[in-house]
This record gives structure tokens, C-alpha cells and sequence, in this order.
């Protein structure tokens, strides 16, 4: 073999040589180029994924706060209806209790009332047994006169003057006095009507009686008007049960217990 052919030869192992080398290098270039690519795109996988699982993860979370929520509503809901119900039940009790505390303060109020009717009752009748054992039938008052002198009764109508009449223990002479100048004699009186107040019920009248003359100012209906006279042991009375216009009507009573000649009351 000649030089040339042998430099040739060597020139082509070299170019060989290089040929392989550069395949061998543009591999591994290559290679880590594809490497580069793959873990890039794997992180941005890793990425993606983990942005689509917290997305999912939100809305999960979301999801059940909206669950919870209306379990909560709910829930309140439910105890605000046993709520409203326990208080209507309340209520009815409370409602129910006032009624029958009601009730039985009203039967009380009829049992009072009803003892109360019987008692008054009893009262008037007791009364009136008293009164028919007094052989009256009438309801005769003690009174007070103008003398500051208790009379014995005094009649404040005819049904009550006929049962003092029947005990005979004075003498009664009923009037009808009318405004006159001359005086009306009524038993052992006379009298002179002076002035009548209808609407006050009171009326004056003048007694002459004893050669004297005595002025009864103001009396009042029913008011045992009283006074001495010689040879009486107990007061007259005038009682005067009705006062019109000019006119009053009424009784005399005079006692029947007399003095003897000399005595004086």
C-alpha cells in the first residue's frame, strides 16, 4: 500500500471516528433535551392537577357549608316550631288556669252574695217576728226630739200611727195644717202654720198652748217636735210625716199620765 492510500485510509477511520462521536453526542444531547422537555411537561402536569384538585377541593368544601347551612336552617326551623308549640301549650295552660281561677272566684263571689241574701234575709224576718211578738205590725222608730228628749215611738205612716193607737199608751190626733192666720186646735194644742219647705222637707209652725206662744223653726219631716205643759208628765209631740206647698200633714200625741193638782213637770 502506498503513502497515499494509507493517508486515505487513516482519513477516513478519522472521519469515522468523529461521525460516531457526534452521532454518539447529538444522542445524549438529545437525550437530556427530551429529559428536559419531559420533566417540564410532567411539572406542569403536577401543576395543572394540583389547580383542578384544590378547585375540586373548594367546591366540596363549599358544598357542604351549603349543606350545613340548611341542615342548620333546618334544624333551627324545627326548634323554633317545638318552640312556638311549647309556648301555645303554655299559653292554653296559662289560659285554662285563669279560667278556672275565674270560675272559682265567681262561685265564691255567688256563695257570698247568696250567704249574704240568706243573712239579710233571716234579718228581716227576725225583724218582723219581733214585731208581730210585740203585737204591733208595724215598724214604730224611737227618735230623738228637739228637747234632746227619746221619744217613746213615732210613726212615719198611717199603717204604723193605727199600731201605736192600738197600745193605748197616748192619745193621737192626726192634722192636715194649711197656712192660716188663725190657729187650728188639734187636742189640747193649737197650731199655726208659718212656713213650708217642700224640697228640704222641713216647714215652722207656732204652738200657743198654757196661755203662751213658742215658734218651732225648721223641723224636719218625722222629727218628734216636744213640749211641756202644766199637768203633763211626759212631753207633747208634734210629728209632721209630710210638707207640701202651705200645708203639712201629720199627728199629735199626747201622753195620757197627768199630774195632780199643785205638781209640776
Amino acid at each position: 500500500m502506498s503513502q497515499i492510500e494509507a493517508g486515505k485510509s487513516h482519513t477516513g477511520v478519522t472521519l469515522v471516528l468523529f461521525l460516531g462521536m457526534a452521532i454518539a453526542i447529538g444522542g445524549n444531547i438529545y437525550e437530556s433535551m427530551s429529559r428536559e422537555n419531559l420533566t417540564r411537561d410532567l411539572g406542569r402536569v403536577q401543576v395543572s392537577t394540583g389547580q383542578q384538585m384544590a378547585k375540586v377541593n373548594d367546591a366540596t368544601k363549599g358544598a357542604l357549608s351549603q349543606t350545613q347551612q340548611r341542615l342548620d336552617a333546618l334544624e333551627s326551623q324545627v326548634e323554633d316550631a317545638t318552640n312556638t308549640n311549647l309556648r301555645q301549650v303554655r299559653s292554653e295552660l296559662k289560659r285554662t288556669n285563669n279560667q278556672l281561677a275565674d270560675g272559682v272566684d265567681q262561685k265564691s263571689q255567688q256563695l257570698m252574695s247568696q250567704l249574704l241574701d240568706l243573712r239579710v234575709d233571716t234579718s228581716e224576718k227576725l225583724v218582723r217576728v219581733s214585731s208581730d211578738l210585740e203585737n204591733t205590725g208595724a215598724d214604730v222608730k224611737r227618735v230623738e226630739g228637739d228637747l234632746n228628749t227619746v221619744s217613746g215611738e213615732v210613726a212615719t205612716n198611717a199603717k204604723e200611727l193605727t199600731a201605736l193607737k192600738e197600745r193605748g199608751e197616748r192619745d193621737y190626733f192626726e192634722f192636715a195644717l194649711g197656712k192660716t192666720k188663725a190657729p187650728q186646735k188639734i187636742g189640747d194644742l193649737r197650731l199655726v202654720l208659718k212656713k213650708t219647705d217642700p224640697k228640704h222637707n222641713r216647714y215652722t209652725v207656732e204652738v200657743l198652748a198654757d196661755d203662751k206662744k213658742l215658734e218651732k223653726k225648721d223641723r224636719t219631716v218625722n222629727e218628734p217636735v216636744q213640749l211641756y205643759l202644766s199637768g203633763s208628765a211626759q212631753a207633747y209631740e208634734i210629728v209632721v210625716n209630710q210638707v207640701k206647698k202651705n200645708e203639712v200633714v201629720g199627728y199629735v200625741a199626747v201622753p195620757k199620765v197627768k199630774l195632780a193638782r199643785g205638781q209640776t213637770s
